[in-house]
């Protein structure tokens, strides 16, 4: 039986909450979890926003954030309460024993140091080795990661690097000093399938050669599947379920994992051709300034009371198409018919009926409200603005909105802060509805959002297309998520739309190598499949 590491047995832990206009009270963010972490063994954390799932990761650290308090129960790492122990004794173990991998390593690097300090910088801090020992351990650690020209990538910024390039650097930051634990904490969350794919199983061969063991915090359950060993299920900050990683997926026992597995079950029948509400005509489109286009030659058709989902990776050309389309960046050569008009180029030059009948709903509902407007003001602009409404006739229609979207009363005059990340998200479907529109434009509304509340919205998004007979445009990278909801699908690559029909058609072989390599990089929820899908890439390698 493998050795113990890590043992949190009846964790409690605290913060202070400060409502608006009351007094301050104590809340309890975890409440009475125990877990246990084998060494070479990887725990995944499960669970929706808000769980605790973070928390209880940072507490093998002995550390909470943001005013968080450790309040009960014992966290023993290497045989001792890391609870008990001072001040320098807690220094002495974070970045040693036990390390962490934030989810955004954009914001985590210094962007003005080269990579290579940054990675070693806790190896010298603690001198665990001497620099030319710990830059050849970062050299071996760049290559087991897959990260290009190991000898010399370290003497890139961060700048100079991609999104998923740098994820595997501050990975390799966190293995560099051999530590006996590391923390992953949504580490691929925020990446495109096709990088999170390249980053996961970097991840999972590094903490298998390495030997380290690891906590894998994340809200995606098809995810962990592939990197743990055993998986807890988190709601509300109490344990749900815990097990070994087949048990959970394969026989869950408790209905809300049972949730979890079953997510993304959406029943979609695809519609047949109706009259085109947007025309896209061999647009091609570049950003000022710059000398090459971001959009080449683009022509797509949206029919009426359809969705088009356009799917690709960071830098495909997807948000430029939303801007070219809302008037933001005006086309270098291409038009826009949209309900049978040409759309001006510009927006300054469009019509208010332009503007009223092309909504938009963007990824960050937290950027996209006023936090010092109530939902009822944020709802009801569209309604002053296009339809004139004031008084009683305008809160009656923000009620009916608000019903609509299935938040009903009570809602009308709270804040965004008092709103879970759903309720946001829901909040702005209606204020796209109040202009009434005849196509809204959703760019990654679900990509933030936790597996079940990203189903609802799916869900609700689908019930208001029958109701309303309004079009999507989808923007998203998600193929889980094209594969509920879309009529149609569009794949860009490189500002170039690579493959584009119906869904059916699309997702039928034979597929060009970039939507072949899309869809094979959609994690599924069963074990084994990311060695698969790796092994059949390699066959494919060695067979060219």
């Amino acid at each position: 039986m493998a050795e113990m590491l890590l043992e949190i047995r009846n964790l409690r832990i605290e913060a202070t909450s400060y409502p608006p206009g009351e007094p301050p009270r104590d809340v309890v963010l975890v409440d009475d979890v125990s877990v246990s972490v084998a060494k070479g063994r990887v725990l995944g954390l499960i669970g929706e926003s808000g769980a605790g799932k973070s928390t209880i990761g940072l507490s093998s650290m002995a550390y909470g954030r943001g005013g968080v308090r450790l309040t009960g129960g014992t966290i023993t790492l290497n045989g001792r309460d890391i609870r008990l122990v001072d001040a320098r004794a807690l220094r002495a173990l974070r970045g040693r024993e036990v390390t962490y991998v934030a989810q955004s390593a954009a914001a985590a690097f210094n962007p003005a140091i080269q990579l290579m300090d940054q990675v070693i910088e806790t190896c010298l801090l603690h001198k665990v080795m001497g620099r030319a020992e710990a830059e050849a351990r970062a050299v071996m650690l760049f290559g087991k990661l897959g990260l290009p020209n190991p000898e010399s990538f370290g003497k890139r910024y961060p700048h100079q690097v991609s999104g998923g390039q740098l994820q595997r650097a501050m990975t390799a930051m966190a293995l560099c000093p051999k530590p006996d634990l590391v923390i992953f904490d949504e580490p691929t969350t925020a990446l495109d399938v096709t990088t999170q794919i390249e980053v996961l199983a970097a991840i999972k061969e590094a903490i298998h050669d390495t030997g380290v063991a690891a906590l894998y915090i994340t809200h995606d359950l098809a995810v962990v599947a592939q990197v743990a060993d055993d998986i807890l299920v988190l709601r509300h900050g109490k344990r749900v379920e815990y097990g070994a990683t087949e048990q959970i997926i394969t026989a869950p026992g408790e209905p809300y994992t049972q949730a979890l597995v079953s997510v993304r079950s959406i029943e979609h029948v695809e519609k047949t051709d109706a009259p085109a509400v947007l025309q896209i005509q061999n647009v091609t489109a570049r950003y000022q300034g710059t000398k090459f286009d971001v959009l080449k030659n683009i022509t797509l058709d949206l029919p009426a009371g359809q969705t088009l989902a356009v799917v690709g990776e960071s830098g495909s050309g997807k948000s430029t198409l939303a801007r070219v389309i809302t008037g933001l960046l005006p086309p270098g050569q291409g038009r826009i018919r949209f309900a049978g008009r040409e759309l001006a180029p510009a927006l300054a030059a469009r019509t208010r009926d332009d503007l009223r009948e092309v909504q938009m709903i963007y990824q960050m509902a937290d950027t996209a409200m006023n936090p010092r407007q109530t939902v009822g003001t944020i709802i009801g602009r569209p309604l002053e603005f296009y339809f004139g409404l004031k008084g009683e006739a305008k809160r009656k229609r923000i009620q009916e909105l608000l019903d609509q979207i299935e938040m009903g009363k009570g809602f009308i005059d709270r804040y965004p802060a008092e709103l879970s990340g759903g309720q946001k998200q829901r909040v702005c479907i209606a204020r796209a509805l109040a202009a009434k529109p005849k196509l809204i434009i959703c760019d990654e509304v679900t990509s933030a959002l936790d597996p079940l509340v990203a189903d609802g919205i799916l869900k609700l998004l689908l019930a208001l297309q029958a109701a309303e007979g309004v079009a999507y445009l989808f923007i998203t990278h998600d193929l889980a998520t094209v594969r509920a909801i879309a009529d149609r699908i569009a794949v860009m690559y490189r500002g170039e739309v690579r493959r584009y029909g119906a869904k059916t058609d699309v997702l039928a072989p034979p597929f060009d190598d970039y939507t072949a390599l899309l869809l094979s990089s959609v994690p599924e929820m069963k074990m084994g499949w990311l060695e698969g899908v790796l092994e059949g890439r390699r066959m494919a390698a060695a067979g060219n």
